[in-house]
């Protein structure tokens, strides 16, 4: 019992270090990448649909990305919500077929504003980690009448181990993002 409870505590907290890592990804450095552009909502007759789904995306340089629409009439929308998008900051411009945005450079003062931005979604990881960890520890708790006390206490010691090497994977990934926004 002890052990499924941890077996499932590993397995969502490796799902909340994962989206973390894809958080981070959706921050942009000094580079066009496709990434950033994936989760773009677009108001695709009425409803909110990625653009990764409506459109291909393509770098064509370091600084500007071609997005290809699947389906021409969606072009209008797409480049709106490319334009209309948060810390974008895209020029953006289409010949008709394809969309091309062009990302500004980044001056120091927006590379430190991405990277406290980086920081709040990696303190929003390790909160949803240690909310993870909270829960599984109830769990473990009402198990106490059933195991005894003894497993529970090595179960708990288990789920601080596991809760620290996830919460250490978060910090290196920050790190990792940290000097890659910093980077000129």
């Amino acid at each position: 019992m002890i052990a499924d409870v941890l077996t499932d505590t590993k397995a969502r907290m490796s799902r909340a270090l994962e989206a973390a890592k894809d958080d981070f990804s959706n921050v942009r450095t000094g580079r066009a990448n496709p990434q950033l552009f994936q989760k773009i909502l677009v108001s695709y007759y009425g409803t909110p649909t990625p653009l990764g789904q409506l459109a291909s995306l393509h770098n064509q340089d370091a600084r500007t990305l071609l997005v290809t629409p699947y389906d021409k009439g969606a072009l209008r929308d797409i480049e709106q919500a490319i334009r209309d998008a948060p810390n974008l900051g895209a020029n953006v411009g289409n010949d008709g077929t394809v969309i091309r945005a062009t990302l500004p450079e980044l001056t120091a003062e927006r590379r430190k504003e991405f990277v406290k931005i980086v920081r709040g979604k990696a303190e929003d990881a390790k909160v949803s980690v240690r909310n993870i960890r909270r829960k599984a520890k109830d769990e473990l708790d009402a198990l106490k009448s059933e195991v005894g006390d003894d497993e529970v206490a090595r179960g708990e010691k288990e789920l601080e181990q596991i809760t620290k090497a996830h919460v250490d994977g978060i910090d290196d990934a920050l790190k990792r993002k940290e000097s890659e926004l910093l980077e000129i």
